[in-house]
């Protein structure tokens, strides 16, 4: 699997892991909150922040439908469609986001809900596209976005192995080349036994291709848990305030939050390191000084026969390994040698 590019970055194999704040509708549909998360993310470390570009009557049309969530301590009841349509970005604002975004060195990209949302992004430029969990089953919008050229996300909550293959397969025969599938676990938040990291794995083993995290689970361990099992991808809810009034800040991770994931992410990078097996250099010193060589057991004269109770094992480690004692054994010595002196070839006669 080849890296792709993303705006200023890469995603792929070795490359840094592509951290993602999802604001999604988190900005209440106040532009001057939308702002001021921005910011956040971009203060914390996050490479990308991601919104949601959809009209509502993409995929509602029963008003009666209702949401039900907690906000603010306090269980809301609410009609989809009201919940979903006061937040709703024009295409205008999305334009003024994304000039705000990328005036902060962040890159900005969206999930949208239809073909018309999608060359609203398109005609931005968005280095890359998200396609949402609930929507893996839209085939002609999955092979628009191939169509586009733009790299892919495809997230996978609720997803069987079949609804997945169709998406891929859907993707690839539209000419898709950058992909990368989501691991995702759409319950919010997630219980613990509910996250099964180790599907991360089993969908790049399956599919060929980057994979990634969607995470809603309090907190930041799962996220990093994903990194170290291979994630290139990792995209978490943000928000400012979890007090906030809405579905989704309850369980989205603040700026101090989204700053420690960060800073994790980026020294687990560091210290997963290279697979050959060998001394780290800051071991190099170490080795010799604490690793064992083969020494005199007790003090020994001048053309002694070494037996085996003759030498023992002690630091440092510049002499004869103890691996070697057996070469060691039956030779004479060409001169005394005092207890605890290192036995070393050139201290014998034969």
């Amino acid at each position: 699997m080849k890296s792709f590019v993303v705006g200023s970055h890469r995603i792929g194999p070795g490359e840094p892991c592509f951290i993602v704040a999802e604001i999604g509708i988190n900005h209440n549909g106040s532009m001057d909150l939308a702002r001021s998360m921005i910011a956040a993310a971009a203060e914390a470390g996050a490479d990308a922040v991601k919104f949601q570009n959809y009209y509502t009557e993409d995929f509602l049309s029963d008003s009666t439908l209702t949401y039900e969530y907690v906000s603010g301590g306090k269980t809301v009841v609410e009609p989809q469609f009201d919940m979903f349509k006061r937040c709703e970005l024009s295409a205008a604002q999305l334009a003024e986001l994304q000039k705000f975004t990328l005036s902060k060195d962040v890159e900005f990209f969206s999930t949208p809900t239809s073909e018309r949302g999608l060359a609203e992004l398109v005609k931005l430029g968005v280095p890359i596209l998200k396609n949402g969990s609930d929507y893996l089953g839209h085939l002609p919008l999955i092979r628009a976005m191939a169509k586009s050229g733009i790299p892919t996300v495809l997230s996978t909550g609720m997803a069987t192995l079949e609804d997945i293959e169709d998406g891929v397969q859907a993707y690839r025969e539209a000419g898709g080349r950058d992909l990368v599938l989501l691991h995702c676990t759409s319950s919010y938040p997630t219980p613990d036994a509910e996250v099964n990291l180790d599907k991360i794995t089993t969908l790049a083993a399956a599919f060929g291709c980057h994979v990634g995290f969607s995470d809603h689970t309090w907190g930041t361990l799962a996220a990093q848990g994903a990194c170290m099992l291979g994630a290139c991808f990792v995209e978490k809810h943000f928000t400012t305030d979890r007090d906030l009034p809405g579905p989704d800040h309850r369980f989205s991770s603040t700026p101090a939050e989204l700053a420690e994931l960060v800073t994790a992410i980026r020294r687990l990078k560091t210290m997963r390191g290279e697979q050959r097996i060998g001394p780290a250099p800051s071991e190099a010193r170490g080795r010799e000084q604490y690793r064992l060589s083969c020494v005199a057991a007790t003090d020994l004269a001048a053309g002694h026969v070494l037996s085996i109770e003759d030498v023992a094992f002690r630091r440092p480690g510049t002499g004869v390994l103890p691996k070697h004692v057996e070469r060691l054994v039956g030779r004479q010595l060409a001169r005394a040698v005092p207890k605890g002196q290192l036995l070393d070839d050139h201290e014998f006669i034969s």
